[in-house]
């Protein structure tokens, strides 16, 4: 069984659009661009390079696939291009789009059964990243099994969501923390079963 690992970069109030440059994605509007850059420190880094040393293939929608494909394939070793060159790229698209960079293949049909079926595979963890159109279908047929969140200290107020409306209620654990000297907060969770309520009040 492989474990589908979604790694985001948030603000405080959960937008997870464009954080790495303007244009990168300014549907409805949204102007801020680049949120993250300014946050980046050695500490970050390295989260990001242990993240992406293990073995791993990628579960992309086809606007980050994009944006991936039009950097990765023609960047420097020293950039941490090798690993992502290497890695399958299983692409979710409502189209057939002609898929030139390497190693990339559609999902077939329905997308939420393409990636359970991907999971039972043997093979390296499945991440993904970006991908917010994606990342609606797989939370909603609880297809996560870890969350790598950094939580940059910014608020947006608008913009494309980690957690959108009609996410499905659910238990989060927390098993690792790290904060930078920024102070972005790495969050690594994983699913803890059914939302448990109690009350305060004493009858």
């Amino acid at each position: 069984m492989r474990k589908l690992v979604v790694s985001t970069f948030v603000t405080l109030d959960g937008i997870m659009q464009a954080p790495g440059g303007p244009g990168e994605d300014d549907s409805n509007g949204f102007a801020h661009g680049g949120w993250t850059v300014n946050h980046w420190d050695e500490q970050l880094a390295k989260f990001m390079d242990e993240t992406m040393t293990a073995p791993f293939d990628l579960v992309l929608g086809r606007k980050t696939y994009d944006l991936f494909a039009s950097y990765w394939p023609n960047a420097p070793e020293e950039a941490g291009a090798k690993p992502l060159n290497d890695a399958t790229k299983y692409v979710a698209s409502r189209s057939r789009p002609a898929l030139q960079w390497r190693n990339s293949v559609l999902i077939e049909g329905d997308v939420a059964e393409g990636v359970a079926a991907l999971k039972k595979e043997d093979g390296p963890e499945l991440q993904v990243h970006g991908s917010s159109d994606l990342l609606r279908t797989l939370l909603r047929h609880d297809l996560v099994d870890r969350y790598r969140l950094l939580i940059f200290p910014v608020v947006l107020g608008s913009g494309k969501r980690l957690f959108s409306e009609g996410a499905v209620p659910a238990g989060l654990k927390l098993v690792d923390s790290a904060v930078s000297t920024t102070g972005v907060v790495m969050n690594t969770y994983e699913p803890a079963g059914e939302v448990t309520t109690g009350s305060f009040v004493q009858d």
